[in-house]
């Protein structure tokens, strides 16, 4: 069985934001309340990407989470960012 590592971006859609509320929290001393949105955006990312998930499963499409370049045809379909 291969390891997954979450710092894939084939694996974890949600690296950026993770990265994002990381590096918050690194420059802000770790001080929670100054970094609520990224936590707030990771959330959200999070959220967006299991929906995708549990859809692709009960599909029956694999693999169950899209790949990097199928999530920036997603994103880029919508014109936006959902979260």
């Amino acid at each position: 069985m291969p390891i997954v590592t979450l710092r894939d971006p084939d694996i974890n859609p949600c690296l950026s934001e993770s990265d994002a509320s990381t590096r918050c929290m690194d420059e802000n001393n770790y001080d929670r309340e100054r970094c609520s949105c990224y936590f707030l955006k990771y959330k959200n990312c999070r959220r967006f990407w299991n929906s995708i998930k549990m859809r692709r499963r009960q599909s029956g499409v694999k693999p169950p989470v899209p790949t990097a370049a199928e999530r920036n045809e997603t994103l880029g379909a919508m014109g936006k960012m959902p979260y």
